[in-house]
């Protein structure tokens, strides 16, 4: 076994593997950007190393300054996680030339399957169905071709990378320019990578995913499957082990399926292949592989009674696989719910901000991976995902309704989160009758997120240095000439004798965040520049898309919300601005200027 490993990732996976390794007496590094100096996992780690400033570019990105780290703390293995650099061949070749252990599949097969077009390529050699698809790096021309070819609708897809990150649905041609742009700087951002690729659209699919596992002895086995059909724009939002309602023949050709492709490769490690089914359950057809842990890895632990970190470590140090198939038994079911700082009643806009209160919930079947406590700040570089909440029953009706109360016991205060949201999810009747597919969550937005604008979110942080004591705050919408705003405001009490030379009483209104249900051409939150759409001089209407900013991997557009001429511009591409930024100046039109 390892020394000592460096963990080149952050947030609720980072404290996983940490625990993980502390579990088998593995001393661990954390490595940590400015924006996360007082992280969770920075806390827990034996040692912690500064990597760089908080954009992911500048540091969980930075391949040299992760692999100069772990040379200068002595560690033998780098575990990167999921995310960030965890299937960059690159990078795992960086590591071993560096004399360390790159805890993960042979760069080889990593360059294969992190390459979408490659790994569709081996899924063919291995006789497993796939869809139409473009080879990857298309100019819009090609790209053009490629579509009438395959149909419409189709999928822009990130072509190194995954988790819904650098994917858009395209209906038809007039919407493929734009989806090519926007995917391929998602995938950038995500994954330092902007080829994008194509392939054939499914119309209401199940996504049916295979976790297996290898040895560097040539053993390979499967831990069953997973069910990751809730998603909502792509990504995952409730995952549950063993996938329901599959027909015992469908599953099993999966099963073999999927061993087959890793065997083919020669894959070593913990690995995912992903598939869609189609709505009449009878046939199935390749995704793509991950390789590496999936976010999802807890549900199969649960049913399994297996620790896939530590199969992981075992795997990387040369151990056999201490089991053979026959020896891996399922038990039950589990579901997981993914946290998210979001705010599903203003449209899912991120929310980054110090976490106030946070009550996590327990129980003998319910398990908790996260990333924050109370007090800790959610930076707005990273993915908005916080932790994950999971639930194991003897039945699925069970586990569901064991997921469901520990839901309801779950309270961040301080953020927007989306805990209320992923509740009424596993309480649907269409999720009880595995009536759902992946495009279900859009369609059933109205009864998913709450009714009306306003809604309680809870306390805000006290900040005793300055005196004051912060009290509940509310949601408020605004109309204002430049669209509908949305505002988070706290009421905050001046306590007396707690700092000297403040003689104010009484409270005092303060707008803690700026978050915009129909973005205006003001920042909504802290947010990267990524695109700036217009020029002093243009003529814009109310749904011009002024600029797209970036925050917690997600764009957004800030559109005009009125008519008339672009004034000013007080942006530019690759900015970091704060929420409420004024983006450009527009003299409105006749029409919406005030009468005297």
């Amino acid at each position: 076994m390892f020394s000592s490993v460096l963990i080149s990732n952050r947030g609720e996976i980072a404290v996983r593997l940490i625990r993980a390794c502390r579990t088998l007496g593995i001393p661990c590094v954390a490595v940590y950007s400015d924006a996360d100096a007082d992280a969770l996992h920075v806390r827990l780690a034996d040692r912690a190393v500064r990597i760089g400033e908080g954009p992911a570019r500048n540091s969980y990105l930075d391949a040299e300054a992760i692999i100069a780290a772990a040379v200068t703390e002595g560690v033998a293995a780098i575990h990167p996680g999921y995310g960030f650099l965890s299937e960059d061949p690159a990078f795992a070749q960086g590591v071993i030339d560096a004399g360390l252990t790159f805890i993960g599949p042979s760069p080889g097969v990593m360059a294969t399957m992190a390459d979408k077009t490659a790994a569709r390529s081996a899924a063919i050699a291995a006789g497993l169905p796939v869809l139409p698809g473009s080879r990857a790096g298309l100019d819009a021309g090609a790209a053009r071709v490629a579509a009438r070819a395959i149909g419409y609708p189709l999928l822009v897809k990130a072509a190194f990378g995954g988790g819904g990150r650098g994917m858009r649905i395209v209906a038809s041609e007039t919407a493929l320019a734009l989806a090519l742009e926007s995917a391929a700087r998602e995938a950038q951002a995500s994954f330092g990578k902007p080829e994008v690729f194509l392939e054939r659209y499914v119309e209401r699919p199940r996504h049916v995913e295979v976790q297996v596992f290898g040895d560097q002895h040539g053993h390979v086995v499967h831990l069953g499957d997973r069910d990751c059909t809730m998603q909502r724009r792509h990504q995952k939002v409730i995952e549950e082990a063993p996938a329901p309602d599959l027909p015992p023949d469908l599953r099993r050709e999966l099963h073999e399926a999927a061993v087959r492709l890793a065997r083919n490769v020669g894959y070593v490690g913990a690995g995912t292949v992903e598939f869609l089914v189609d709505a009449a359950r009878e046939n199935f057809y390749f995704l793509e592989m991950n390789t590496r842990l999936q976010v999802e890895h807890g549900v199969t632990e649960l049913v399994t009674g297996l620790d896939l970190v530590e199969l992981q470590l075992l795997a990387a140090a040369g151990r056999a696989l201490p089991f053979t198939q026959a020896e891996v038994v399922l038990r039950g079911h589990a579901i997981e719910g993914r946290i998210a700082a979001e705010d599903p009643a203003a449209g899912f806009m991120p929310s980054a901000g110090r976490i106030g209160r946070l009550d996590m919930p327990a129980g003998p079947w319910v398990r908790t991976d996260f990333g924050f406590g109370p007090g800790d700040t959610v930076p707005p570089f990273y993915d908005s995902m916080l932790g994950k909440v999971l639930a194991w029953g003897n039945g699925r009706a069970e586990a569901a309704r064991r997921l469901s109360g520990a839901l309801a016991e779950t309270r961040i205060d301080g953020i927007a989160s989306n805990c209320t949201f992923l509740r009424r999810v596993v309480d649907s009747d269409a999720f009880a009758q595995v009536k759902h597919d992946v495009g279900w969550i859009e369609r059933a937005a109205e009864t998913l997120t709450p009714a009306g604008a306003t809604e309680s979110v809870g306390e805000a942080v006290a900040d005793s240095e300055d005196g004051i004591r912060a009290l509940p705050f509310r949601r408020e919408v605004l109309d204002t000439p430049q669209g509908q705003v949305v505002l988070d405001i706290r009421t905050a009490q001046m306590e007396p004798g707690l700092r000297a030379g403040r003689q104010r009483r009484g409270p005092a209104t303060m707008v803690s965040h700026v978050q915009a249900a129909m973005p205006g051409p003001v920042a909504p939150i802290d947010a990267t520049v990524v695109n700036v759409a217009v020029a002093v001089g243009d003529v814009v209407t109310g749904a011009t898309v002024l600029a797209m900013v970036e925050a917690m991997k997600m764009e957004m557009p800030i559109r005009a919300g009125i008519d008339g001429i672009v004034t000013a511009l007080h942006v530019a591409v690759g900015e970091t601005i704060k929420a409420g930024a004024l983006v450009c100046a527009i003299e409105p039109s006749a029409d919406h200027r005030e009468t005297p």
